[in-house]
């Protein structure tokens, strides 16, 4: 007989892991006892050095659903072990080294509960158990026990307790575990403080009453798991109409859910390995191809009606509504599409199915999807605190559901898409946040580093023993809302996991604000602060989660966006980096252009056309031979002289590199989005979205737009889109249709990039490329590049476990001065 003591860490608190572990001790004839403590999980037995051999075999084989084993540990037992049996111990609370659980979808087992009028959780709308329920969103503290979590208001009746008490049943020590009679309750309220009485419709209960409200055009804010949502019929023009002029979101799309796959198979196909994340634990959202693409015209149409309705706002909201009240007078009409505005200008959908017993009861009655959108007025944080809602959401909505379980932790849904065989993150947050990525070797001895992400799409991320925890997606920080919801969440993440850095990360853009704070607590607390290239720290990121070792060869790293803050003072953003964790060489880019009005060059497009336009020295044969031209005739119109001062003279006009406001210029140029973008990207996506995909595997050089390829003053490569400018504009002439020219555009740019990675790659002796950066979120340049240059037999790696977009950027920051720290300990 022979006693261990055995550390497991990982994903192993409140995921059923030591019932397994009971269970398993228990088949194997060991003795001993499990606990949970502040490093994750700890097994003491005693027994046969073979039957603690197949114990430790199974515990891997056998691991529970949402359980994910990092690392186990063995050594020999430090004692007497008095153990007449297996036994579960209580926690202990120590240094925190363990991981916080996702919030897990609703099991198939409770699934089957809320619909069993023999189960005592029948239409019970917040049943869970070990396998799933809420997770960060009630955690205020770890060890992660009921009375570190908005639960310990509730206490559990004699039914409930004894089945918590059960190491047989699947809800022992399944911390939220309530029913009817001792948890949380749902109730249904008036947005306009009015009784709701059960003569105003059918219903079982308020839950049931929801579909019944959807139904009818209404709109509903529903209390979820991470935060409030703003639901309406998905079908019904004039209730999405009427949600988007209310919420002031006027363009970007609207995410759907669906009661089940069948009916999101009615409206967008679903691959084999979309179905295995609609269904998954982490239920993300999963951007989808539409199976009949809305009339392009319609969509445009809704958009610039969508846009109509925000500058008219009152004269929009008194139409809206007499449009709604028709609508639901009008009984006998049918709606078997989607609304045309759920997502003006894109050919994909994004669902979800339902992910919590809430959702399951609203749309049990609901045979076509629902919109199912972030509670928030545009750009500010969800709302998570039921008078909160009432004051913000009271104006936007007609009725709430609402509990009272408080939700701690604000967690939006996450955002994926398969491109390929490949799953790539495009938000992550709830289902996946905050589980750790595992660092590749060479940084598993590093002292706690924080590093405060990007001003977009932030995030935050911890670095400590080997691992990376990642928040959840936190928003854009210049909305003051959102900025303090980051500050309370980065709060949050320091306290749980008592992570005290001894080095802080930030990017070098001078007005991030979560640069600004990172150098406030740097100060304050006097730890060193690193300040990290943003596009070095998009790709270093790529070369984390894709395990590159710490001392390794260069990579060229392909880093596409918006814009960031370059080495020598300008804005980079089309950048073809030669790079490693320590440093970086800056071996091409494209010719920078002015974004004439700085930020304004990124909401109102036309500013980007007109610029390429300039630097391309085309503008005077715009005016003479294509002068017949709608991009032409629209630009005459806008106040050139001052632009062109601006440009000549450098006045809030800097010039920059940028990927993405080319497809903005592009997308301007051939009449998408034009005059104005409500939010950052939209006229890209609206471009792709367009795009003809018979002309892409159309090979033949007419199909070609050409670049022209340089060596600049700066001894480094420079792409010129020059040419493709006539080649285009010479289209548009020939009246080429839209989808014909977005087509041939991406086509054209991905044979550029490719041409210079295939000549980088042979000057520098190169074999693997890193494709990264929020313009790498369109999946047609992504599949284009990689696909071209893997024919090549050239490496190439891209982003699965985290955005490849800012969300991503913390990381690559964190690794850096994790970098930088290592080769100074060394």
């Amino acid at each position: 007989m022979v006693s261990e003591e055995i550390r497991v860490r990982g994903i192993v608190q409140g995921v059923g892991f030591r019932p397994t572990v009971y269970r398993l001790a228990k088949a194997c004839g060991l003795r001993g006892d499990v606990c949970n403590d502040g490093e994750g999980v700890l097994i003491r037995v005693l027994g046969s050095e073979e039957a603690i051999a197949e114990f430790l075999v199974r515990l891997q084989r056998e691991c529970p659903p949402l359980a994910r084993i990092n690392e186990i540990i063995r050594s020999p037992g430090v004692g007497e072990c008095k153990f007449n049996d297996f036994v579960i111990s209580q926690s202990v609370s120590n240094k925190i080294k363990t991981v916080i659980t996702p919030d897990a979808a609703t099991c198939p087992q409770c699934q089957k509960e809320i619909f069993d009028p023999l189960s005592r959780f029948y239409r019970y709308p917040f049943t869970n158990c070990t396998h799933c329920g809420p997770r960060l969103s009630i955690i205020r503290a770890i060890p992660y026990d009921r009375c570190n979590t908005s639960m310990s208001a509730f206490v559990m009746c004699p039914e409930c307790a004894k089945e918590y008490h059960d190491v047989e049943n699947r809800r022992f020590h399944a911390q939220p575990t309530a029913c009817h009679v001792c948890g949380p309750t749902a109730w249904l309220e008036r947005a306009d403080g009015k009784p709701v009485t059960a003569s105003m419709f059918s219903m079982m209960d308020d839950v049931d009453a929801v579909c019944t409200l959807l139904q009818r055009g209404e709109i509903v804010a529903i209390k979820g798991i991470g935060g409030f949502h703003l639901a309406c019929d998905a079908t019904n023009e004039a209730a999405v109409q009427k949600l988007r002029q209310r919420k002031k979101r006027y363009d970007k799309p609207f995410a759907l859910m669906a009661r089940d796959l069948a009916v999101i198979e009615e409206y967008c196909t679903v691959s084999g390995k979309e179905k295995e994340l609609l269904i998954s634990a982490a239920a993300p959202i999963v951007l989808l191809r539409k199976k009949e693409e809305t009339n392009r015209k319609g969509r445009i149409d809704a958009q610039a009606a969508s846009r109509r309705v925000g500058r008219k706002e009152e004269e929009g909201r008194r139409v809206l509504e007499e449009l709604a009240v028709s609508h639901i007078n009008n009984r006998k009409i049918q709606h078997s599409h989607i609304a045309t505005s759920v997502a003006p200008g894109q050919n994909t959908l994004g669902f979800m199915l339902p992910y919590t017993p809430l959702h399951h009861l609203i749309l049990r009655r609901m045979n076509r999807p629902i919109v199912l959108t972030s509670g928030n007025i545009s750009d500010e944080p969800q709302c998570i605190d039921n008078d909160e809602a009432r004051e913000k959401l009271g104006k936007i909505t007609d009725y709430f559901i609402l509990h009272n379980r408080d939700i701690l932790n604000r967690v939006d849904d996450s955002v994926v898409r398969v491109v390929g065989e490949a799953i790539q993150i495009v938000r992550r947050a709830r289902g996946y946040a905050p589980a750790p990525i595992n660092l590749p070797p060479g940084f598993d001895k590093l002292p706690p580093i924080l590093a405060m992400g990007s001003e977009l799409k932030n995030t935050f991320c911890l670095l400590r023993d080997g691992e990376a925890i990642l928040s959840q997606h936190l928003g854009d920080l210049e909305n003051a809302g959102a900025f303090n919801a980051y500050q309370e969440t980065l709060n949050l993440y320091l306290n749980l996991f008592e992570h005290k850095p001894e080095a802080i990360a930030i990017d070098k853009h001078p007005e991030y604000l979560s640069s600004k704070l990172g150098k406030e607590l740097a100060s304050a607390n006097q730890i060193p602060l690193h300040q990290i290239q943003h596009h070095h720290a998009h790709i270093a990121a790529c070369m984390a989660e894709n395990g590159i070792p710490l001392n390794t060869s260069p990579v060229l790293g392909i880093a596409f966006d918006g814009l960031g803050y370059g080495e020598d003072g300008t804005f980079w953003g089309g950048e073809f980096l030669l790079a490693d964790y320590h440093k970086f060489q800056r071996l091409a880019t494209f010719k920078p252009v002015a974004m004439i009005g700085g930020e304004q060059a990124i909401y109102q497009p036309w500013r980007n056309t007109y610029a390429h336009l300039i630097s391309a020295n085309l503008w005077d044969k715009c005016q003479q031979k294509y002068s017949d031209l709608g991009i032409c005739n629209f630009l005459q119109k806008k106040p050139l002289n001052l632009l062109n001062q601006l440009i000549e003279k450098s006045i809030n006009s800097p010039p920059a590199s940028s990927v993405g406001r080319l497809f903005d210029a592009v997308a301007a140029a051939i009449g998408i989005c034009t005059e104005e973008c409500s939010y950052e990207g939209q006229a890209a996506i609206a471009l792709e979205s367009l795009v003809n995909v018979n002309i892409l595997n159309n090979h033949e050089e007419k199909l070609i737009y050409p670049f022209n390829f340089s060596f600049s003053d700066n001894n480094i490569y420079c792409i010129d889109s020059a040419p493709m400018w006539s080649a285009l504009l010479s289209d548009l002439q020939q009246q080429t249709p839209q989808p014909v020219i977005a087509a041939k555009f991406h086509n054209s740019l991905a044979n550029a990039v490719v041409k210079m990675v295939k000549y980088l790659c042979q000057e520098y002796l190169i074999h693997q490329v890193i494709l990264t950066g929020g313009v790498f979120q369109n999946t047609i340049l992504l599949e284009l590049v990689t696909k071209q240059l893997q024919t090549s037999e050239i490496n190439v790696l891209t982003h699965s476990l985290i955005p490849t977009n800012d969300g991503g950027l913390s990381l690559g920051q964190a690794i850096i001065t994790a970098a930088k720290l290592q080769k100074f300990l060394d």
